[in-house]
């Protein structure tokens, strides 16, 4: 894709994220952390079309009409919906903006968009009940083996619980730590994959974690409390899509089903990092929440997350090696079978 192909494409998927025009201010602000965050490239230079989306400064024709080719019209619209379905069910305002694209560019025929927007909603409707696969397990790195003890923060122990809240869960520690640790290295496999799709599925999975975990402490989450708990540690479900699509998207990778996977493992290897250190601390800070019965408070959970982040990021290379094995066994299908819990 050209620059301004890239620049419109981002424009939309900008648009999108607020459709809905119901945004929390804590999501407004890590949109836009992510603007900044991706603000390498000058040529894009996304913090400007941030303002230009917040500021009313664009209308959607003039960003279609930016995308001429079938190619990456459909790349962007798929980029669209994946956004308007990151945070759950579109909504009535999401699906007029959908609608509004598709009636532009007349997609049909070519451009069929049926199949897509349905897998899309099957990704953000993944039960929470299904189970957690393991990544593919290799002898590339020998500290991967399964008898090597899976790593444990000890930023998430320094969260203050007694003996008399802590509850007793179903997992041994060791098996926690190694489930994870699981759940990091096939999030950062899905995170090498060029599929609108695998990075859509992140979310779900995550949240999966997360009621797992809560599960086995005799908690029974619902989706609406998942959300609360990312969102307090700072986790935005529309903006992880954004940065992580972005990030594709920038560094040519995104859409790119089956061109040079191997070549496309290399040069993510370094945002794959983002996936597998945010997963790691969801669910270390997530079971030490619940294990001592929800008592953290708001700071006390952000704070031990940024933590666990950073030892996350500094594992990321120890488990690469797998993260890559496992990516090579993967496709849309898989993926979808998984999130499905098929």
């Amino acid at each position: 894709m050209t620059a301004e192909e890239i620049r419109a494409t981002l424009t939309l998927c900008l648009m999108a994220s607020y459709a809905d025009g119901e945004k929390h201010d804590r999501e407004r602000e890590q949109i836009r952390e992510v603007a900044q965050g991706l603000a390498g490239d000058a040529q894009v230079n996304l913090p400007g079309l941030y303002q230009d989306v917040l500021l009313r400064r664009v209308q959607l024709p003039e960003v279609l009409g930016r995308l001429a080719s079938p190619e990456s019209r459909q790349l962007a619209y798929e980029m669209a919906v994946c956004v308007c379905e990151a945070d759950g069910h579109t909504s009535a305002k999401e699906d007029a903006f959908l609608a509004q694209v598709r009636q532009a560019w007349g997609l049909g025929g070519a451009l069929t968009t049926g199949g897509f927007d349905a897998e899309a909603q099957a990704v953000a409707d993944a039960p929470l009940q299904a189970p957690l696969q393991a990544p593919l397990q290799t002898p590339l790195d020998a500290s991967t083996a399964p008898a090597t003890p899976a790593p444990h923060p000890a930023a998430a122990d320094a969260l203050p619980t007694t003996a008399a809240q802590r509850r007793p869960g179903s997992l041994p520690p060791a098996e926690m730590d190694r489930k994870i640790l699981q759940a990091s290295i096939m999030n950062g496999a899905i995170e090498l994959l060029p599929e609108n799709l695998s990075t859509l599925a992140i979310i779900p999975l995550q949240m999966r974690l997360v009621y797992q975990i809560g599960q086995s402490y005799g908690y029974e989450l619902d989706r609406g409390h998942i959300k609360d708990f990312l969102a307090t540690l700072g986790v935005g479900l529309t903006s992880q899509y954004l940065e992580q699509a972005g990030r594709k998207l920038l560094s040519g990778l995104l859409g790119k089903a089956g061109k040079g996977l191997l070549g496309g493992l290399g040069r993510q290897a370094v945002s794959s990092s983002m996936s597998f250190a945010a997963t790691y601390a969801l669910g270390h800070v997530a079971n030490q929440y619940y294990a001592g019965g929800r008592t953290l408070s708001t700071d006390m959970l952000k704070d031990a997350y940024q933590h666990v982040m950073q030892d996350g990021q500094q594992l990321q290379a120890r488990y690469l090696p797998q993260m890559q094995a496992t990516a090579r066994q993967l496709d849309t299908a898989k993926i979808l079978s998984m999130v499905r819990g098929g």
